[in-house]
């Protein structure tokens, strides 16, 4: 495994509070698995048996309707982990997980990181942690449909993705603009509508990179009363 592979698993959510020789057996045991664009890493309804660590590239969790629509259900990119919960208990995945782009994935078996929670109790306050942060995400999305514009809810996109905590950044967005709309549960009409009302507030779109001229602006932004943002 690359040395920065490592490195991000280390300041993972799940392993970055964990004793440092469970970490070493971790990174032992994993293993890195190469995704083409539009490769399927697991099906709906599959039997869960590893998490999966995000080392490069973009993934999408989707649920496919009776109906045969697509509701995008989370977006992964460099850092982020998906999984755990029902690998854990060796449970079918309720979503479907395919490659946005080419990606890189760290591949932990369940059962090698459950072995590691009976030897060490400590690690599963890590397991927890990574849970609650999945679980604030779902109830953020409900949030942003109900008590945000748009443009809002795109913004805070946005920050979740951006590197930095103030000041101008940029933020790498996944060629597949239709995939950031069924995340935010938006047209892609609605979306292009959307990047042009940033424009006021510091963001500009250019390919896949989105430009942010001041993060606090935008938090700003992301922050005032619905109300206000829907009159302009």
């Amino acid at each position: 495994m690359k040395a920065e592979y490592a490195a991000l698993v280390r300041r993972s959510l799940l392993l970055s509070s964990a004793p440092e020789p469970v970490v070493n057996t971790m990174l032992d045991e994993a293993r890195v698995r190469n995704f083409s664009r539009g490769a399927t890493i697991f099906l709906q309804g599959e039997r869960a048996s590893a998490i999966y660590l995000v080392a490069d590239g973009w993934v999408k969790l989707y649920r496919i309707a009776p109906n045969g629509a697509e509701a995008v259900v989370g977006v992964f990119t460099k850092g982020s982990s998906f999984g755990e919960a029902v690998a854990f208990r060796h449970d079918t995945y309720p979503v479907a997980a395919e490659a946005v782009t080419d990606c890189t994935l760290i591949r932990i078996e369940a059962d090698s990181f459950l072995r590691q929670i009976r030897d060490n109790p400590e690690v599963a306050i890590a397991v927890l942690a990574s849970t609650f942060v999945h679980l604030h995400s779902l109830v953020a999305q409900i949030e942003q449909l109900k008590a945000q514009t748009g443009a809002q809810r795109v913004a805070e996109f946005l920050l979740e993705l951006a590197p930095c905590e103030s000041g101008a950044c940029e933020v790498t967005l996944p060629y597949d603009k239709v995939l950031i709309a069924g995340r935010l549960g938006m047209k892609p009409e609605s979306l292009s509508r959307a990047f042009g009302r940033l424009k006021d507030h510091g963001v500009v779109i250019r390919q896949n990179v989105a430009q942010i001229s001041d993060i606090a602006q935008l938090r700003d932004y992301v922050e005032e009363d619905p109300a206000l943002a829907w009159s302009r």
